[in-house]
């Protein structure tokens, strides 16, 4: 069970962090450009709140292994996957809205894996000092 946590951490980790980084580093029109429809929600977003979207991102990718890594405050990975969840509720609410229910879809799949690491770090894996 810990193997599965950690390898469902490390993924959700690479991806938050690459799509946050995204976000921090593109402007907001070629973020349009490249993004495709995956990026449409960015349309009804100011640019700064793009980017704090990405930094929340980053932060909570982040959250999810480097405090387990380091030995240092390990229940702040909890706190990262639910701040993480709440940002994916953020997302499929989007979705919901402009009617992308493929996109829902993935979203929703975050979501799941997101809610697996919570329940185990939480639960029958959490971290013990």
């Amino acid at each position: 069970m810990n193997i599965a946590l950690w390898t469902a951490a490390g993924l959700l980790a690479l991806a938050y962090v690459a799509g946050g980084l995204i976000k921090v580093v593109m402007s907001k029109p070629r973020l349009l450009a490249t993004g495709g429809p995956s990026a449409g929600w960015a349309e009804e977003v100011r640019p700064a709140g793009i980017k704090a979207i990405g930094v929340l991102e980053i932060l909570g990718g982040l959250g999810l292994v480097l405090p387990a890594l380091v030995g240092v405050a390990p229940e702040l990975v909890s706190l990262a996957a639910l701040g993480l969840a709440m940002i994916m509720v953020g997302a499929a609410v989007t979705r919901l809205a402009r009617r992308e229910y493929r996109l829902l879809l993935v979203d929703l799949g975050y979501l799941v894996l997101i809610a697996f690491v919570l329940w185990g770090r939480l639960g029958p894996e959490a971290f013990v000092a």
